[in-house]
């Protein structure tokens, strides 16, 4: 089917419209799959492809691709694209991601859809991650539609000559960020009073290390927290490495703040934590930034603050008040929810706007 001939009411959150077929090349995992989910959940027919599962297992492709780009292996994924996708049609293929997508990947995408568009929750033309994201780079041009969750990422890529550039913010998962039933031992398990969730980076650690110095009763679970400088003075507040699926979300749900920490690196004004928070009833306590401020009421339905000196406030601002702070999580849920900023509806704005 020709995606010109679609119309654009034909694609929406709601049941009962013509459904497409779509190509979803992008990792099996994490938010990836949350958004190829969503999209069987609005009704849509997805063949999920994931682009590293079609390449050498070896860890060299992954550090070859974070070090010289991912154009290194174009040929490859090409090879194993046809071999996999033989005589396939779909309506759209939506690319996640896109770090071994070059043009000429993007010219082969072609062959089995009309349409080619790109989903990137990264921050692929900034200067954190280096060639990494060197074929997307040279790919915008091709595609016809790209999406991005940074303001300063649409005149970037139009100046890199991108057809098309719809701007959206992140956002939650209906199913995977959804409040789970929690039993005595979730609770005995999972519970503390302020958390912070995420992976090492040089600038959290003085960050964290500073709320305990100012009495914050902290918790911290995440990735890489080892190489921290402060690792001596943060590991014995450190309650364990990567968590994902229902663990992830009954952490989230067991504790009473939440820390939303910005990378730099990435020139976040918010992350998925700034949506997966709310949406589990959680209280975030995240730092005040200008997309914050319009998501989230402060001291309404969020917490917010400019330095760690201010966020300790804020968390014993919180913790001395149980009421207090169980409104404000039910009051931020609430927002999120009149924001839209969940799979299905942002997922369906990006498809209408892949038809116009």
């Amino acid at each position: 089917m020709d995606m010109t001939a679609i119309p654009a009411e034909a694609i929406d959150a709601g049941a009962g419209a013509a459904k497409l077929s779509i190509l979803y090349l992008g990792p099996a995992s994490g938010t990836c799959q949350d958004r190829a989910d969503a999209l069987r959940r609005l009704g849509h027919q997805v063949t999920h492809v994931d682009p590293r599962a079609l390449l050498p297992r070896s860890v060299w492709v992954d550090r070859l691709t974070w070090r010289l780009g991912g154009g290194l292996f174009s040929g490859m994924l090409r090879g194993a694209l046809a071999r996999t996708l033989d005589g396939a049609r779909f309506d759209l293929c939506y690319v996640d991601g896109g770090v071994w997508v070059t043009p000429k990947v993007v010219a082969a995408l072609r062959r089995y859809a009309a349409r080619v568009i790109n989903y990137n929750i990264d921050d692929p033309l900034g200067p954190r991650d280096g060639r990494r994201f060197s074929a997307y780079r040279q790919s915008l041009a091709h595609y016809d539609l790209s999406v991005v969750m940074r303001a300063h990422n649409v005149a970037e890529a139009e100046a890199r000559g991108a057809r098309a550039v719809l701007r959206v913010f992140m956002s939650a998962d209906e199913v995977s960020h959804a409040p789970r039933p929690l039993s005595a031992e979730d609770h005995a398990r999972w519970d503390c009073e302020v958390l912070f969730l995420g992976t090492w980076m040089p600038e959290r650690g003085p960050f964290l290390l500073e709320l305990v110095r100012r009495g914050v009763p902290l918790a911290i679970r995440g990735p890489n927290w080892q190489k921290a400088p402060e690792w001596a003075a943060l590991r014995p507040y450190w309650r364990g490495g990567a968590v994902k699926g229902d663990d992830y979300a009954k952490a989230i749900q067991c504790a009473k703040v939440n820390l939303g920490l910005l990378s730099k690196g990435n020139r976040d004004e918010h992350t998925t934590r700034s949506l997966e928070i709310p949406a589990l009833g959680a209280l975030l306590c995240a730092q005040r930034t200008p997309e914050h401020l319009a998501m989230y009421v402060e001291k309404q339905e969020a917490l917010f603050w400019d330095d760690p000196v201010e966020c300790a406030a804020m968390c014993r601002f919180a913790l001395l008040d149980e009421e207090r702070r169980l409104a404000l999580a039910r009051a931020g849920q609430a927002r999120l929810r009149r924001n839209g900023h969940m799979n299905q509806s942002v997922l369906a704005q990006i498809l209408r706007q892949a038809v116009l």
